[in-house]
């Protein structure tokens, strides 16, 4: 007997001590758990760029030189009224009275003022906080502590809301800010996310029930999924102790926990009872999955881990946090999968058949291969396989042009960022948000801030200063208006920094905010700066730092993806031993990909069947979601890929026929994967039907992509494709033989298996 592969081994030790493994997984969650309890994950909110772009180097020397401490939470309170205006004494009196309510809560609140407090000083800034009906006026409010700290202030800072309105019920009291703008968002994320993993585990569930057609055996999957995302968090909430990460990681880990959590469990489960219909011992079937699914589940979470790992290389705090998060919890599940796993198939035998009582004896081994021969000729997916086969080329040619048909709405891509006004319309600060748009300027909640560097006291430093806010004031929107409001200045104690700071009369993730900001550096700024007889200009605020933001993504997105193509090549050469293989595994991926990427900008950007699948329409794709897509994208889709070929190699290497190969992979692997793929996308799906338009935009495109993948990828197009290659598909050069032999399936595995009956070339 040829000996086991390191999977199988691994497999039949933890099968034979089934209570010891089982108790050291629950040992370890619950380890997990109480790490989560002791040390809580550090998480930030803040998109923290770590190239040290323009806006945080400008950010810098405001802290250096005292005019900032680190950035303050900021809230805009607005006081409305349907009737009353600015004059009316009942006016005064509420504005004052939230005014001094929110000043009064020394531990949330740093500073507030309003209309009336500012006229006396200064009744050109006063002006700005005032409608042009005068029945609507804003109350500026700086949280205290650091905007961490603030952001944390959300509940309090709504709360003393809520009682200002109750004491006011003729007036709408609302607020936006980084407080109470982050609460909102906040709850309501956790309840998408709640929500998406109920969603996504109870379709799943039914899913596997189908599949396995046994209540017992849909469950485990479940299990090991559940497992991995505790024990991932565990192991996240240490990592930050060391590394403060975003908290986009708590969503990141339940989506790609479930999705390859059930599908790794899914297609072990899977193996060891198809083993055990064909006649072998459990003991052995168990050894056959751990030689052939498992190590298959091993390389494809390689696969995963090497098209995550691309995210460590953009300088953000929330690529890399996603990158920890996802690597994490798929390790998680790769582990348990090859271990877990078996010691449950142990323990539970063919009771994971239940309510079914199967009996797996010579008659069913029998009936099995019979079944199998006559699948290969017949039933649903042998017809499939053989259409395809049967007319390659135009299988070929009809599945890329429907993905590259998919793909071309991609060309209109406009990368942006949703603010406010992409929320939810049930949300109090979007309402805010929406009368700060309307009747103010949404650019009063994140100023331009421009910091100037020099000695002040220099007649030439004023003169530049003099000179940049007269450029401010003669700067014009497209409808001709004035595109920044009245600048304010403050100088440094050591008279070296000056920080001009400016309302845009522009939503500040608007596009023309971007272009703004770009006119202040490329045009407006240099000329200024070139007359300082020393130092610089700096421009910062959040319309700056996304602008910095989307030139990190210009500059790192191609070097990502010739990182994760590049090692994702090697990986495929090395496992099946193939350029042919790795070079259509990675252009098929691409098309799925693409596919995917058109069909986002076709549903959310241009508003196609948005009102069927529940989705808010945008200018925009979030900015930065198709590369953070393609990452995870080509990892997860490399799975089916991985599984399919590795069962016609492992046919191949028995058989020696390409064709009968392809076809007996197809059929071996086509209901598991479209189930698996159901599985994934019905994950996917529960977080689309997120009320947040960025969760809705992911969870779309990885679930279509998952889908298009399963069916058009691997159903039609690498059958087709390898068909047409013939035995040319386990082309590889000479200089290339000194590569390990890495198979994903075991040959001690692969020869165990009954072969089947053969199909004419």
């Amino acid at each position: 007997m040829a000996p086991l592969s390191s999977t199988a081994r691994l497999a039949r030790i933890s099968a034979l001590h089934p209570w010891l493994t089982v108790i050291a997984w629950v040992v370890v969650l619950v380890l997990a758990v109480a790490i989560q309890s002791i040390v809580p994950a550090d998480l930030t909110t803040d998109v923290g760029l770590l190239n040290d772009p323009e806006s945080q180097q400008g950010w810098a020397l405001l802290e250096e030189h005292g005019i900032r401490e680190e950035r303050r939470g900021t809230e805009t309170i607005v006081v409305r009224s349907a009737n009353a205006t600015i004059d009316d004494p009942e006016f005064q009196a509420t504005v004052q009275r939230v005014t001094e309510a929110f000043r009064a809560d020394t531990e949330v609140v740093a500073n507030a003022a309003n209309y009336y407090e500012i006229t006396a000083e200064n009744p050109d800034a006063a002006a700005e906080l005032l409608s042009a009906d005068r029945k609507t006026t804003i109350i500026p409010v700086t949280l205290a502590g650091s905007l961490e700290e603030a952001t944390e202030h959300g509940v309090d800072v709504r709360e003393l809301l809520h009682t200002q309105q109750g004491a006011a019920p003729d007036f709408t009291i609302l607020t936006v800010g980084d407080g109470s703008l982050n609460e909102e968002v906040n709850t309501l994320s956790e309840k998408d996310i709640a929500r998406g993993e109920s969603i996504g585990a109870s379709v799943a569930f039914i899913i596997l029930i189908v599949l396995f057609g046994a209540l017992v055996a849909a469950f485990v999957p479940l299990i090991l999924a559940i497992i991995s995302i505790g024990i991932a968090f565990g192991l996240v909430a240490l990592v930050s102790q060391f590394n403060e990460l975003s908290f986009v990681v708590t969503a990141i880990i339940p989506m790609i926990g479930l999705a390859v959590g059930i599908d790794y469990a899914l297609f072990v489960v899977e193996r060891y009872r198809e083993e055990r219909r064909r006649g072998a011992a459990k003991q052995d079937a168990i050894e056959i999955a751990g030689g052939t699914a498992s190590r298959a589940v091993l390389f494809s979470g390689l696969t995963v881990i090497v098209a995550l790992a691309g995210m460590f290389i953009v300088p953000t705090n929330d690529y890399r946090s996603v990158a920890i998060g996802a690597i994490l919890v798929v390790m998680v599940a790769v582990v348990a999968t090859l271990t877990l796993i078996p010691a449950v198939i142990a323990l539970l035998g063919d009771k994971l058949d239940w309510p079914r009582r199967r009996k797996y004896d010579a008659e069913t081994a029998a009936k099995q291969a019979a079944w199998d021969h006559e699948t290969i000729h017949g039933g649903f997916w042998g017809t499939i396989s053989r259409v395809v086969m049967g007319r390659p080329v135009i299988s070929l040619v009809l599945a890329v042009g429907f993905l590259v048909l998919c793909a071309l709405p991609y060309s209109n891509l406009n990368e942006g960022f949703n603010f406010a006004s992409a929320l939810p319309d049930e949300l109090e600060s979007k309402a805010a948000f929406d009368i700060l748009d309307a009747e103010f300027s949404a650019g009063l909640i994140s100023p331009v801030e421009i910091v100037v560097e020099g000695p002040l006291d220099d007649p030439a430093t004023e003169g530049a200063i003099a000179a940049l806010i007269q450029r401010l004031g003669e700067a014009t929107t497209a409808d001709g208006g004035p595109l920044y409001g009245s600048a304010t200045t403050t100088r440094s104690l050591d008279n070296e920094i000056a920080l001009i700071s400016v309302p845009m009369n522009l939503d500040p993730d608007e596009e023309a905010a971007t272009d703004a900001i770009g006119q202040l550096r490329n045009e407006i700024i240099p000329p200024i700066a070139a007359s300082l007889p020393a130092g610089q200009v700096f421009t910062t605020g959040l319309s700056a730092n996304n602008v910095d933001f989307l030139e990190v993504l210009d500059t790192y997105t191609p070097i990502v993806f010739l990182f994760v193509l590049g090692l994702s090549f090697v990986l495929l050469i090395i496992v099946f031993r193939s350029i042919v293989v790795a070079v259509k595994a990675i252009l098929m991926n691409l098309l799925s990909v693409g596919a995917a990427y058109g069909l986002i900008v076709w549903v959310f950007q241009e508003g196609n069947l948005t009102g069927f699948f529940g989705f808010q329409q945008t200018d925009v794709i979030e900015a930065g979601l198709p590369l953070f897509m393609f990452s995870v994208l080509f990892g997860l889709s490399m799975d089916y890929h991985v599984f399919l070929l590795s069962r016609i190699r492992e046919h191949y290497d028995r058989s020696h026929s390409n064709t009968e190969s392809v076809a007996v992979g197809l059929q071996r692997t086509a209901k598991i994967i479209t189930g698996a793929a159901l599985i994934m996308v019905s994950v996917f799906g529960g977080f689309a039907s997120a009320s947040l338009v960025f969760i809705q935009q992911l969870g779309f495109g990885l679930g279509v992509a998952i889908l298009l993948d399963a069916t058009i990828v691997r159903s039609i197009l690498v059958p087709s494709a390898m068909v047409l290659r013939g035995d040319r598909n386990r082309y590889l050069p000479s200089w290339l033989h000194w590569l390990p032999d890495l198979r994903v399936e075991s040959q001690s595995a692969a020869d165990s298996a009954e072969p089947m009956g053969t199909v004419a070339e």
